[in-house]
């Protein structure tokens, strides 16, 4: 299967990582493609019309798309525990944490955008301030219960959202007034999945 991929996209890595944890990473064959908001790639554009990655093309051609559906179908390709719960509360919850870890993404890389603009504009700066304020709030009211579920699709969000964080907007330093969820990334990031997997520019 080809994957369109880049090193340094939080979303590619949610596909890496639950690769890795599935030891299915041998079955994917990275292909570096760029993808720019200003600028649609010619290449990718008939895999996936909305021109994002990652996007997994299967040996028949098909493609998938987003992160999400990607790490699903890879869940049925293995014979291992399943990173989505079987059980209907289980799934309906790790759904959730899946949620807010990607939308806390979506909102981390509009953000990120809006600051490199030549004349950012405050009350986007603030508004996306005070969203990533109350999701660090929620996830550190999650930590405990995050820590104490199975290892899944909602770890690998939030981990990867959090690390993100990390990646692209070190001035937050968000850990001392979260330090149950900041000691949870840190155990996240000790994962050979993780750790294989670490975003870099290049």
């Amino acid at each position: 299967m080809k994957l369109h991929w880049s090193p340094r996209s939080p979303f590619v890595r949610k596909v890496m990582l639950f690769a890795h944890e599935t030891g299915l990473v041998d079955k994917l064959e990275c292909h570096r493609t760029v993808v720019a908001m200003t600028k649609p790639n010619a290449e990718l554009l008939p895999d996936n019309p909305l021109n994002k990655i990652p996007t997994l093309i299967l040996d028949d051609g098909s493609p998938l798309y987003d992160s999400v559906v990607i790490c699903q179908y890879l869940d049925g390709l293995h014979a291992g525990p399943k990173l989505f719960p079987t059980e209907p509360k289980a799934y309906w919850t790790a759904m959730q944490r899946c949620s807010l870890g990607d939308g806390l993404l979506d909102m981390l890389l509009l953000w990120r955008n809006e600051r490199e603009r030549s004349h950012p504009d405050p009350a986007y700066l603030s508004a996306y301030a005070v969203k990533f304020d109350a999701s660090l709030a929620n996830l550190e009211k999650e930590a405990d219960a995050l820590a104490a579920t199975p290892f899944g699709i909602g770890h690998i969000a939030i981990g990867c959202a959090l690390s993100y964080t990390d990646f692209r907007f070190p001035d937050l330093a968000w850990r001392p007034s979260h330090p149950k969820i900041a000691a949870w990334l840190a155990d996240f990031v000790k994962r050979p999945s993780a750790k294989a997997t670490e975003a870099r520019d290049g």
